[in-house]
């Protein structure tokens, strides 16, 4: 093999938290590879021990990757079972049990995947480095991504939400994560339950089980080719509790304080179970792997909600997250993008959620000033988690960009001036951004020509309108926010 062919990955010592690893490459053709990387324990070691940390002699790695998708129907492998067959040691598919050598990727079925191969090689201090065979179908791949699967034994335990966290719900049921009755069977049925679940914390819960099922094969069904997909809400219901305190974008004020800072921060959006569910019906052709994307993200967000409710809990219990006045402006803009998946994927995702990014290290670096270290490692967490999601919105946008025979930049930027207005204001993260697979030639000098006011959206009370009328949304404005 070629050495130009491996690109270098990470030490070995930082893939020693996780068995499976996400492994998202690029290429400079704009091509992206999600691979799934293994590292199986070797059976003379404790994979997580010290011993095993400083052991001088290392031994053959047991690292294996290979696509992260089954070539059958796309099912996500990134939690497929570890079997040792005749043929070798296999990844066994967890929709419908098609087995794949970790090293060849043959399967006794007859078909077939790609694997890469995973060496480890000392650098000039002697410290062993990971590197990774890439694909040939591009040039140039650089690593935009090195995520652990998640694995309960592994991963530490989120924060509670309980009643100090949030409003009480004066009005929220007493409901089971699983309905009794009509319990969703498909990716597509979660998801618009989910958009409908009034409550914050069950929305919590069966996000997570429902992302849970999908990536472990209980839920053998995206859904979205059938007869009759369950159409999303227009406006995703909330309790009373918490629409008291939903005011317009002009009465919301700015977020000064840490507590209020933290509060705007966990008002919870629906955009990854949204797109979803409403674009997967009128885009039959989209792969699992969007899905499965959008499915961690929507995971990510339920993680940022705990972890932010939390320290609100620690910072101020007398202000738990409801107390204090947000605005659903965002949600709003969404919905000037409901006919047009790639509208959007660029206004929403590439544009609001690219300006997370460049507000993202100003917002921590006021709560480091402040000593509150806790927030800080919090908030570190979900930048890093919202550069992912730019690149899953910058990866499906180019992807449906070349299905329809355009140029990508040219398309955004002519999606940006149609349905943005004014200008797209620096300073940006560029470093951030580019990571995320958006290069200047994107954003730099655009202007978006949207009228600065959208046509105007009649509210009731329970709407976000103290009075009831009408709620008029600038799409200039951009306020940080998190999106289940």
């Amino acid at each position: 093999m070629k050495e130009s062919r491996f690109l270098k990955i990470a030490p070995f010592h930082d893939l020693l938290t996780h068995f499976r690893f996400f492994v998202n490459l690029r290429s400079n053709e704009g091509i992206y590879h999600t691979l799934i990387l293994f590292r199986l324990a070797e059976p003379d070691s404790d994979s997580f021990g010290e011993d095993h940390m400083s052991r001088k002699d290392k031994g053959v790695r047991q690292l294996y990757a290979m696509e992260s998708t089954c070539p059958h129907l796309g099912a996500d492998m990134s939690h497929a079972d570890i079997e040792e067959y005749d043929i070798g040691i296999v990844a066994v598919c967890p929709w419908h049990r098609y087995d794949f050598n970790l090293r060849t990727g043959e399967s006794v079925t007859g078909m077939r995947t790609c694997t890469y191969a995973v060496e480890t090689r000392r650098d000039e201090r002697g410290e062993e480095i990971t590197w990774l065979e890439t694909p040939e179908d591009g040039s140039g791949w650089r690593l935009v991504e090195l995520r652990p699967v998640s694995e309960e034994f592994a991963d530490p335990p989120l924060p509670l939400i309980d009643m100090f966290g949030l409003l009480p719900a004066d009005e929220a049921p007493d409901e089971p994560i699983v309905p009794v009755k009509d319990a969703p069977a498909t990716l597509m049925q979660w998801a618009v339950l989910i958009l409908n679940t009034p409550n914050p914390m069950l929305k919590v819960e069966r996000t997570r089980h429902a992302v849970r099922l999908f990536q472990t094969g209980q839920l053998k069904n995206v859904g979205h080719q059938a007869l009759n997909v369950p159409r999303p809400p227009d406006i995703p219901p909330r309790h009373a509790s918490y629409m008291r305190n939903i005011v317009t974008p002009a009465k919301a004020g700015k977020k000064k304080s840490r507590v209020s800072m933290l509060h705007a921060l966990a008002n919870i959006e629906q955009w990854a179970w949204d797109i979803m569910v409403r674009f997967g019906p009128e885009h039959r052709d989209l792969p699992p792997a969007f899905f499965s994307d959008f499915a961690k993200m929507a995971l990510d967000e339920s993680k940022h909600f705990t972890l932010l409710t939390s320290r609100l809990a620690a910072l101020s219990p007398s202000t738990p997250y409801g107390s204090l006045p947000v605005h659903a402006g965002l949600w709003d803009s969404a919905r000037a993008t409901f006919s047009s998946l790639r509208a959007r994927l660029a206004i929403i995702h590439l544009v609001h959620e690219a300006r997370g990014l460049d507000v993202n290290p100003l917002t921590i670096a006021k709560f480091a000033r402040a000593g509150d270290e806790e927030s800080v490692k919090a908030l570190e967490v979900i930048h890093a988690d919202e550069v992912t999601h730019v690149t899953t919105g910058h990866r499906w946008f180019t992807w449906l960009c070349k299905r329809q025979g355009v140029d990508p930049v040219a398309t955004f930027r002519e999606e940006v001036r149609k349905g943005f207005s004014g200008e797209l204001k620096g300073p940006f993260n560029t470093e951030a951004r580019e990571r995320a697979g958006m290069t200047p030639a994107f954003y730099e000098r655009l202007r978006g020509e949207l009228d600065m006011v959208v046509s105007p959206v009649e509210v009731g009370p329970d709407e976000g309108c103290e009075e009831g009328g009408k709620v008029t949304v600038a799409y200039e404005r951009y306020f940080i926010f998190l999106l289940l």
